[in-house]
């Protein structure tokens, strides 16, 4: 093969590459023409907290903080619970995108079809979990069910789908009737069915079989867990599907 001089390697390297004008990657925090067209709505401005409220019920815990544009835990573990946070809205059928990152030995979660009913105290007894994890920095990365992007103690994602400690990682779920399907920074995670007999038998082999009303719900609110250690999100955006996306 003929070589190019580095002149023109340089011209052909400008020659292919794409346009970069009107290619820029949006602001976080924001909902581009086309996710707006497709329904998309954003759960956090990147300025307050409007939207979002106590699990326990009432107002937002004050370790929860806008920083950087940022909804960040700032509470320590030891300190006080400031109380898992919690959409004011419910979802069923949908769809959630966002990034979140954790410092070194973090653990966090995010939780779907979640619902504060009598006979419960903990946001874990109904709501499913998307892990978030520090894998090689905290225990519960040694246990394959507890790593990043697993749906928490009933799947096991493919090794290496989270970032390290300290980088935004990207997550995605999709809940749709009957199916259940999660992303770590691209990569499928969790794909299961959902309110049928190898959903039950799934949650059976879980530290779930003991709360009756765990993965119960067809809908219910969209909860970012407070474990007592620092964890951030940004980007959270999520859309709603089929018949109650009308």
């Amino acid at each position: 093969m003929r070589r190019l001089p580095f002149a023109g390697l340089c011209l052909l390297a400008l020659a292919t590459a794409p346009a970069l004008a009107g290619q820029m990657m949006p602001a976080p925090n924001t909902l581009t023409a086309r996710e707006r067209s497709e329904g998309w709505q954003l759960l956090f401005d990147g300025r307050d907290l409007n939207g979002w409220r106590s699990f326990g019920g009432g107002a937002a815990s004050r370790n929860w903080v806008v920083r950087d544009g940022a909804l960040v835990l700032t509470a320590k573990t030891g300190e006080m619970s400031g109380g898992d946070l919690v959409t004011a809205d419910t979802y069923g059928a949908f769809e959630l995108t966002l990034d979140w990152k954790v410092e070194r030995g973090g653990n966090s979660g995010v939780f779907y079809l979640a619902r504060n009913v009598p006979g419960t105290k903990n946001i874990y007894e109904t709501g499913i979990e998307m892990q978030v994890l520090d894998d090689d920095g905290h225990p519960d990365g040694k246990i394959p069910s507890h790593r990043a992007g697993s749906l928490y103690d009933m799947t096991v994602p493919p090794p290496g789908a989270a970032r390290p400690a300290g980088s935004w990682n990207h997550a995605r779920l999709r809940v749709e009737p009957g199916r259940i399907r999660q992303w770590l920074n691209g990569t499928l995670t969790a794909d299961v069915p959902f309110g049928n007999d190898a959903w039950r038998k799934r949650v059976a082999a879980s530290k779930f079989a003991s709360m009756p009303l765990f993965g119960t719900f067809p809908s219910g609110v969209i909860g970012l867990q407070d474990h007592g250690e620092p964890v951030a999100f940004r980007n959270i955006k999520v859309r709603k599907l089929g018949a109650s996306a009308q």
